[in-house]
């Protein structure tokens, strides 16, 4: 055998040997994975935190609607000035500026439709019938539609405020609900909880198993949304109530809201 050959051969023999070892290496690389503390020496707990809050703000809104003739111009005119009304009463209650947006604007046509059977008309001279069409639809007038919301901080105030939209140009008042302006502190308080009841839990049967808690490999969190308290309707389709109409302030009560979160936690067993 020349030279050639025998280091073609031990070439051959040293990359089969490379190859097994990397087989190797990556098996045993394999296998610690899947023995890792995380995934085999591992359990989970789960805890709930509850806390019950009193809501701070009251949200509704307020609509205004012109209806007239062809005069866009002028119905928005008339319609701005009823919206104007009612947001300086209610910034005259206190409401700040920055509770007080603009969530809807539209100006849609009104048209004036036909029913129409298509009747046949008959020549005079003897020519042939022909189908009478019907008029096209035409515009007659237009609608002009505000909506604005509302935020009220001072709840004494909130029924008054609502009734006082009415009799300043609003033709209808809906949507109120009930909300916490700031939930992140009331959702801290609740995480809190439920992380107190997860390491507790995980104390409890660790002792219960004869063995301790290692350390913590991953937390998840959910959490329910706040419900809403609504939904108040008043004055639908008034139609536009006069200034000085006797509208009854409604009582309002926000209740409480209940902030509930949950949290699994996954700990290593020693």
């Amino acid at each position: 055998m020349n030279q050639n050959i025998k280091n073609a051969v031990w070439v051959a023999v040293g990359l089969a040997v490379l190859a097994v070892g990397y087989a190797a290496l990556s098996y045993a690389n394999s296998f610690g994975k899947s023995i890792q503390p995380s995934s085999f020496r591992s359990f989970s707990v789960s805890g709930e935190g509850k806390v019950v809050a009193i809501p701070d703000v009251a949200e509704f809104s307020f609509t205004v609607t012109t209806e007239g003739g062809t005069d866009v111009a002028s119905l928005q005119t008339t319609n701005t000035d009823k919206v104007n009304k009612a947001i300086d009463f209610v910034k005259s209650q206190g409401v700040a500026d920055k509770d007080i947006k603009t969530s809807y604007y539209n100006i849609n046509p009104r048209y004036q439709t036909y029913q129409c059977q298509n009747p046949i008309v008959y020549g005079s001279n003897g020519s042939a019938p022909s189908v009478q069409p019907c008029p096209p639809a035409s515009i007659v007038g237009y609608t002009v539609t505000q909506s604005v919301d509302v935020k009220v901080r001072d709840f004494s105030k909130t029924g008054a405020i609502m009734s006082g939209v009415v009799t300043n140009g609003a033709n209808q008042i809906g949507a109120l609900s009930f909300s916490i302006d700031d939930p992140t502190k009331v959702r801290s308080e609740a995480r809190a909880q439920a992380i107190a009841k997860a390491r507790a839990e995980a104390q409890n049967i660790a002792q219960a198993g004869g063995f301790s808690v290692g350390r913590l490999l991953g937390v998840s969190e959910g959490y329910n949304p706040y419900p809403v308290y609504n939904s108040f309707s008043m004055a639908a389709g008034l139609g536009g109530a006069k200034a000085d109409a006797a509208v009854p302030a409604p009582a309002i009560q926000p209740g409480s809201q209940e902030v509930d979160v949950t949290v699994s936690m996954q700990y290593e067993i020693n």
